[in-house]
């Protein structure tokens, strides 16, 4: 696995005050089916509550966080597994291909149509005034939408991501955008994704 994927031309979207790269397939050199039953398997996942209008929910999907540092997020305070041989081979790719660097991922696990993830900006202190954020799918197609945060005159955007793409959001899209991953209708396999990021510790 030194070699994961062969690097690609990605494009930048047209996404009106955002910063946003897409990857539309990274040439894996292993089977990406055998990846993600391999991350299926090997990850300590974990089904967290979120603080949403000061009451505690489930999280509709399994997640787990793995980097140098600790996160806060929607109430929770997530401690980093250490990274695993398998993680910091596609970290080294995926900064290979974007040009970035992180220091953190948290995977999010998508069992099928009933998990999903809510509109949200990541713009947590820690990740700093322009957070880097790459995202890495592996499985069944999802739609990932943005919503302008400002802006109701903007029209939601819609990125299917298919198994091997990849999404760089950067600049100031988590200042003026929300996405989700929104729950489907019909039935769907397993979809896991790996949002790469940098994690700036507070004292």
């Amino acid at each position: 696995m030194s070699d994961l994927f062969n690097t690609e031309s990605g494009e930048r979207l047209q996404v009106p005050d955002a910063d946003i790269h897409l990857w539309r397939h990274i040439n894996f050199k292993i089977d990406e089916q055998r990846l993600l039953q391999r991350l299926i398997e090997e990850t300590p996942w974990a089904e967290e509550d979120i603080v949403f209008w000061g009451k505690v929910y489930k999280q509709p999907r399994l997640i787990a966080w793995y980097g140098d540092y600790s996160y806060s997020y929607s109430g929770s305070r997530l401690q980093p597994h250490p990274w695993s041989e398998t993680l910091v081979i596609i970290k080294q790719a995926v900064a290979a291909v974007t040009g970035e660097t992180f220091n953190s991922v948290l995977i999010n696990y998508y069992r099928n149509n009933r998990d999903g993830m809510g509109f949200h900006s990541d713009d947590e202190g820690e990740l700093g005034p322009q957070p880097v954020i790459a995202s890495l799918s592996l499985g069944v197609t999802r739609r990932f939408v943005l919503k302008h945060r400002f802006r109701k005159d903007f029209a939601d955007v819609h990125i299917p991501l298919e198994s091997g793409s990849l999404l760089l959001m950067k600049g100031d899209t988590q200042k003026n955008w929300k996405h989700g991953v929104p729950k489907e209708n019909k039935l769907c396999g397993p979809r896991i994704n790996l949002t790469f990021r940098t994690i700036f510790p507070t004292k």
